[in-house]
């Protein structure tokens, strides 16, 4: 793994599957960052536990190693009890290990690419726990906006899915 290089792996979204389960459950973040994202098992289990919240969760992986996880509301029914948004970033987590290497911008660029198939799909939602090595920076750099917002402890952010967050965001290269 230590030969992995960020400018030269091919960063795509997979299925999860039996054959690659153990492995993407093994990501974690830094100990410092548990307190805002959960781990890949526990949102699995979440995800399992509420599928009218349409869950739509992928393994971020770096040519083939998997690098991290995302996992959405995809096209939640408007009268759905968990989440209130169309489209929600529900989670998404860079290993540790990999951090800093630009994976988890790549990773929203295949994502907004996938929701740019999606019916109605105008905006991106989600929310983040805010204070002292939060991923709140991130999104804000990214392009997306506070909205006043908030979703239980969390502070809500969205991401227009228009030309502005296109030309901001290009999708270039192999890691975005």
């Amino acid at each position: 793994m230590s030969g992995l290089r960020e400018s030269s792996a091919e960063l795509t979204l997979r299925e999860i599957t039996e054959a690659n389960r153990a492995e993407v459950e093994q990501l974690r973040v830094r100990p410092d960052q548990d307190t805002f994202v959960d781990g890949v098992v526990s949102s699995l289990a979440e995800a399992s536990a509420t599928p009218a919240s349409n869950p739509w969760y992928r393994a971020i992986y770096a040519g083939d190693t998997p690098v991290g996880f995302v996992m959405i509301a995809n096209d939640a029914p408007a009268q759905d009890k968990v989440i209130r948004w169309r489209y929600y970033l529900w989670r998404m987590l860079i290993d540790s290990r990999y951090q800093g290497r630009g994976y988890g911008r790549a990773a929203l660029n295949r994502l907004i690419e996938y929701l740019r198939t999606r019916p109605g799909a105008d905006e991106l939602v989600t929310s983040v726990v805010p204070g002292e090595g939060s991923p709140l920076g991130f999104y804000l750099r990214y392009g997306f906006e506070t909205t006043g917002e908030w979703f239980d402890h969390e502070q809500v952010l969205r991401l227009p899915l228009n030309a502005e967050t296109a030309r901001r965001n290009p999708i270039v290269g192999p890691t975005g």
